[in-house]
């Protein structure tokens, strides 16, 4: 089994260069205006298939490898969410129609809120999801755990990625359904176990080192920032302090999903709401 859902036949693979030295593997499907879909730590742009499906007969839905992901060749790290959401502003410079709502879920939602903040002109509508303004006390404490122990050179068997992951994943309920944990425990086994522990630490370090506390009051570019009520890794207190301290922060809590709830669980849940969030501003920015 694939770790994540193959891309439709339909689907249309780009490369795009930065000045950086950044050659990143770029996909769209769809036609209409444009939704950027930027992926979370240890993600392809594959991350986003069971999300794509609601939104391509209206929307133009592009995504992509991020550095040290799939086929995207970067410069060695360390990495910088700076640097990483410039690489996401030169996609929707050369790939877009103009300003683009984004969106991305976990290192996609800092990377979400980093694009509205360095390059506002580029963005129509930022909807980051299980997000922060800077990580710290559980969420912290698991992340630099999870460094040490690639930096100490100690690799999980492959029966202990799933049961260990999937709790970070997927509320309580969602695991104890069997078709579904079936489907994860089979993914997450693949997708944990071929995982090039250094990308994962450069990736995650970026994450831990990125604070916009000081710049979220000065970016006035729409943020509606989605939170799970049942998420691990990104507690809704952790969302609201975005909402809060955005210039045009608003917060959305969604009952009963997890981090990932996104794919495999409850993708239709998220999809409304993101098409809610969007026709609410479409009607108010008059597009």
């Amino acid at each position: 089994m694939s770790a994540f859902p193959q891309l439709g036949p339909d689907a249309t693979t780009h490369r795009i260069s930065t000045t950086d030295g950044v050659t990143m593997r770029v996909v769209e499907q769809g036609s209409g205006p444009d939704i950027v879909f930027i992926p979370g730590g240890d993600s392809p742009a594959e991350a986003y298939v069971h999300l794509f499906s609601h939104f391509t007969s209206h929307f133009r839905c592009i995504s992509y490898d991020p550095r040290g992901v799939g086929d995207t060749v970067a410069p060695a790290a360390p990495w910088t969410m700076e640097a990483m959401a410039a690489d996401c502003a030169a996609i929707i410079e050369q790939l877009c129609d103009g300003p683009a709502v984004v969106t991305g879920l976990s290192m996609g939602g800092l990377l979400t809120q980093a694009v509205a903040i360095d390059f506002p002109g580029l963005v129509r509508l930022a909807i980051p999801m299980g997000t922060a303004a800077y990580i710290d006390g559980f969420t912290r404490d698991w992340m630099e755990a999870e460094i040490r122990l690639r930096r100490d050179g100690i690799v999980l068997p492959d029966y202990f990625l799933p049961v260990h992951y999937g709790v970070y994943a997927y509320p309580a309920k969602a695991l104890d359904e069997p078709e579904l944990w079936a489907q994860v425990k089979a993914a997450y086994t693949v997708r944990f176990g071929g995982r090039d522990p250094q990308d994962l630490i450069d990736q995650w370090q970026a994450c831990l080192d990125y604070d916009c506390r000081d710049r979220l009051p000065e970016c006035q570019v729409p943020m509606h920032v989605i939170a799970f009520s049942e998420d691990v890794q990104t507690p809704p207190g952790m969302c609201r302090i975005v909402a809060d301290l955005a210039g045009n922060g608003h917060l959305h809590e969604i009952a009963g999903l997890g981090h990932v709830s996104l794919l495999r669980h409850k993708p239709d849940v998220v999809a409304a709401k993101l098409h809610e969030i969007i026709a609410e501003a479409s009607t108010k920015d008059g597009r």
